[in-house]
């Protein structure tokens, strides 16, 4: 989902008990409108529609509350990238261009979260939580990283996977920031952001003189239908569109 300026302003008729979900929906708001640093604790209790002091109840301050958007953010983000992995299914470079997808279309499609999580300047590395939501999310590229290296040709040095999930996640962060997230302001582009990165990734492994050809697909299960009399048989179905 994508916030808008007036979705936080709905949950103005909350009751208290859902004090900290409409916190986090007002937060995700003004992210939206403004940016991650565009806004205080207390526009975040006013776009909620409670006094100033109440957000106090359930986070120490604004960045408390910044770190809880983070979370939920890496938290969706993880369980994209995994659907999207597959744990390699049907092939390497296959599995791999669809975590790129997803990488963007997260970036595009929830640009409040990712702004909490990438650009809001909450330190990552002293909220534990948070931490480990990131770390999660991440190890699903290292996963992929560490399957790519695997791919490096007899003979030739297998790069760290550490290092290359670094390089890939630098490209996709990049393609994503500048041309993933539906800025009208960004630079027009005579390709979409998906194959911008496509292009990128493979023109990276190949560098590294990596095979970058996709498995044939798997048939599909079950019997091939039968021809009508006389014809001639049609032979598998070819790849998927």
């Amino acid at each position: 989902m994508s916030w808008r300026k007036d979705q936080g302003r709905s949950e103005r008729g909350y009751h208290h008990g859902n004090l900290k979900e409409a916190l986090l929906q007002a937060a995700l708001g003004l992210i939206a409108e403004k940016g991650a640093a565009g806004f205080t604790f207390a526009d975040a209790a006013r776009m909620a529609g409670v006094s100033p002091a109440a957000p106090y109840r359930h986070f120490r301050d604004r960045d408390e509350l910044l770190s809880s958007i983070a979370q939920r953010g890496f938290e969706q983000f993880e369980a994209l990238l995994t659907q999207a992995w597959d744990d390699g299914r049907p092939d390497t470079v296959t599995a791999f261009e669809r975590v790129g997808k997803a990488y963007l279309a997260f970036a595009r499609n929830e640009p409040a979260f990712y702004s909490a999580m990438f650009e809001s300047g909450i330190p990552v590395d002293l909220n534990p939580t948070l931490m480990a939501a990131s770390e999660r999310a991440f190890a699903i590229i290292r996963a992929a990283a560490e399957r790519l290296a695997a791919l490096a040709p007899p003979g030739m040095p297998r790069p760290p996977a550490m290092m290359m999930a670094l390089h890939i996640w630098s490209m996709s962060h990049g393609v994503a920031s500048l041309f993933g997230r539906g800025d009208a302001a960004r630079r027009k582009l005579p390709m979409s952001p998906e194959e911008l990165l496509e292009a990128e990734v493979l023109i990276y492994l190949r560098g590294l003189g990596f095979p970058t050809d996709r498995r044939p697909e798997p048939k599909p299960p079950g019997p091939p239908p039968v021809p009508p009399a006389g014809d001639a048989p049609s032979g598998p179905w070819g790849n998927r569109k």
